[in-house]
């Protein structure tokens, strides 16, 4: 199982949508080098205002591309970085992959996949009706977000578009992937 890296973002102030960049630097522990998200404990505004002593669960965003196929048939036009993700993948069913997994983007970059993005209502004011194209249901009724997943980093290292990203699966029974 591999994927590829489409494109890399960060944005060092809180805004929703990320600048791509002709490479991003993964640190260890902490996430995106320059990225207002990146730290030990949470960054995003609203876990913050819960508990800022919790840890970052979410120091990377990964998005499928696939999704913007989706999406871009019910009238969205969505570009890598515009809604938040830190790594624009394509080729790999990120929303299929276990806890734990490990991807390894590039040639150092290794992340820890934590849970799934739960999509909020900025979707919505960045395009109306935009988070429930990000939702959908089993067909017994389970909720299925599509906007994308979260890692934290265990090495770090340069990431680029183009780099290769190889999975590899934890042991044991596969865990579904939980909102973090």
């Amino acid at each position: 199982m591999s994927g590829q890296v489409l494109a890399v973002s960060r944005h060092g102030q809180y805004s929703f949508s990320k600048p791509n960049a002709a490479s991003i630097t993964l640190l260890a522990g902490l996430g995106v080098a320059g990225d207002v998200h990146a730290g030990e404990t949470v960054k995003h505004r609203s876990r913050v205002a819960k508990d800022p002593t919790v840890a970052n669960l979410r120091q990377v965003h990964l998005l499928h591309a696939e999704l913007f196929d989706e999406l871009a048939a019910q009238g969205f036009t969505l570009t890598p970085g515009a809604i938040g993700e830190n790594v624009t993948t394509r080729g790999l069913d990120l929303l299929a992959l276990p806890q734990g997994t490990l991807l390894r983007l590039g040639a150092e970059a290794l992340l820890h996949v934590t849970g799934l993005r739960n999509p909020c209502l900025q979707l919505d004011r960045f395009a109306p009706g935009l988070m429930a194209a990000t939702l959908d249901r089993t067909s017994d009724g389970k909720l299925v977000r599509k906007a994308g997943i979260m890692a934290v980093v265990l090495h770090g290292g340069e990431v680029h578009p183009g780099d290769a990203i190889t999975v590899t699966l934890p042991a044991g029974p596969p865990l579904p992937l939980e909102p973090v």
